[in-house]
């Protein structure tokens, strides 16, 4: 349900008039995506170890989305959700399939994106950080699909490395200060070994941050409207942030190090410490985009909107999401379509819009996204859209806010598929690639563990009747990303799958 713009006090048209008096110029749109950030791993969330300041201060001045979910519980069709505005039971993209060359598999050119909905309203939009959706050599290249700029990782295999050879703008090949080796595969045999080896010179956050702060002066000075997707790749391993981050965490965090091989991620020397700083560097670059944004005269016309890609990474590559309580009293990890791999942290804030410090427990999810940057920029999102605005929740008038059908078709980890219904209800199976698993049914909001299952209960028959249909009629079939028992043995495109 989307609220008047003028109950709102500000124009969301599309076009400026030709004459007559000045209209408010258009919202810009700052949507910031972690990468692997778990549920409870940000002091505002809950988090006791780890300092983000940055972001707390802007849950100070905003509000947190307590009841969020992300599109998928992996990367990429997270991703795909996001940008597309459909669930994954419609989603181009499912899982994480890597097809080489620096490409995953590709969204078409007929899939319509945020940028490209927000351009007719003279939006300018950049793509700075992690891609995943295809490379610049197919369909998916960013800049076919609506970003009118891109600086970062199009590849999130090539991300598994924060010392990377280089990086991609536009389509050209930045050349780093590293050496393709770096910080390659590897392992050491023991704590005496050497871990320096792992680093490099240039690190590829430090030059998206750049790019991010640089993109921004522009739009300072043609003061068009834009939307700008930061998606940084912290903390998602390997484990290299800044020694001076890693030297301010108690050296007692950690008796032994993580010597690598699981996973495939690079060893070091104090995991824990090294994971914290990660977190804490991702929250500098928050402040440090919230300074560009305030130096260019941009802050007080912008939304920013802070969240994270899935859940908790599953602890490989020395993540240790016990010693952190990373997901807080939430079931599972990144993978799982129990909420500890789907429930993120999200934050919103945009100075008088949303009222600071505030909370919401409204349901919303990715694919209400493009309903709602295109509610904020005047223009009409994709007619497949699954997803509603939650402009209502942002500005207080949560009452007219009717959650859309969160549903999730995951072929990996073993085949998985979850529907929230009515905000409250998970109804989810697992195991679906070896055979037709039951349902499970749990209240989320009274059971936040997903300990009690439902499904026996008549209320819980009533409920997995009402998901069977919704999987009949809102899911369609993919493909690319089939899953056996639902689907029957029917024939994917050869392509492979990334871990």
């Amino acid at each position: 349900m989307i609220l008047s713009l003028m109950a709102l006090s500000f124009s969301l048209a599309a076009s400026e008039p030709a004459a007559g008096p000045e209209m408010p110029k258009k919202p810009n749109i700052v949507f910031i995506l972690a990468d692997d950030l778990g549920y409870g791993e940000l002091g505002c969330f809950g988090q006791k170890k780890i300092r983000t300041p940055n972001i707390d201060q802007l849950a100070s001045e905003g509000m947190r989305l307590t009841n969020a979910r992300s599109g998928a519980p992996v990367c990429a069709p997270a991703r795909c959700v996001l940008m597309t505005g459909k669930h994954l039971g419609q989603a181009y993209v499912r899982g994480n399939m890597d097809q080489g060359n620096e490409s995953q598999l590709p969204i078409p050119d007929e899939e319509i994106t945020i940028p490209e909905i927000l351009a007719p309203a003279g939006y300018t939009s950049a793509c700075i950080g992690k891609w995943g959706l295809g490379g610049f050599q197919n369909s998916g290249n960013p800049n076919k699909q609506g970003f009118d700029h891109f600086f970062g990782y199009v590849c999130q295999r090539q991300a598994h490395s924060y010392y990377p050879d280089h990086l991609w703008s536009d389509g050209q090949r930045i050349e780093l200060k590293n050496q393709p080796a770096i910080p390659g595969h590897g392992q050491v045999k023991d704590a005496n070994g050497d871990f320096s080896k792992f680093q490099g010179i240039d690190h590829s956050s430090e030059r998206m941050l750049t790019d991010a702060e640089g993109w921004l002066a522009k739009r300072g000075e043609d003061k068009k409207p834009f939307f700008l997707y930061l998606a940084f790749t912290e903390p998602h391993v390997s484990l290299q942030p800044p020694q001076r981050l890693v030297d301010s965490y108690p050296k007692e965090w950690d008796d032994k190090p993580f010597l690598g091989g699981k996973g495939g991620y690079v060893p070091h020397q104090r995991p824990h410490a090294a994971y914290a700083a990660m977190i804490t560097y991702l929250d500098e670059h928050v402040g440090r985009i919230r300074a560009a944004l305030k130096k260019q005269g941009l802050d007080d016309n912008t939304l920013i909107i802070f969240t994270s890609d899935n859940g908790a990474t599953h602890d490989v590559g020395g993540a240790d999401t016990l010693f952190f309580n990373s997901v807080g009293q939430l079931k599972a990890r990144k993978g799982s379509v129990y909420d500890g791999g789907l429930r993120i942290p999200m934050i919103a804030a945009w100075p008088g819009k949303i009222k600071a410090g505030t909370a919401s427990n409204a349901c919303v999810s990715f694919h209400d996204v493009m309903s709602t940057v295109a509610e904020i920029g005047g223009v009409q999102p994709a007619k497949v859209t699954t997803g509603h605005s939650i402009v209502p929740v942002l500005t207080g008038h949560e009452k007219d806010y009717q959650p859309a059908t969160c549903l999730w078709d995951f072929p990996e980890y073993g085949g998985q598929q979850a529907v929230l219904l009515d905000g409250r209800h998970m109804v989810l199976r697992r195991d679906l690639q070896k055979k037709l698993s039951p349902w499970e049914v749990y209240d989320i909001l009274s059971d936040l563990g997903q300990e009690h299952d439902l499904a026996a209960t008549e209320a819980g028959k009533a409920l997995i009747a009402r998901a069977d249909d919704a999987f009949k009629t809102q899911r369609s079939v993919n493909p690319n990303f089939t899953i056996k028992s639902i689907d029957g043995e029917a024939k994917a495109k050869k392509t492979k799958k990334q871990p």
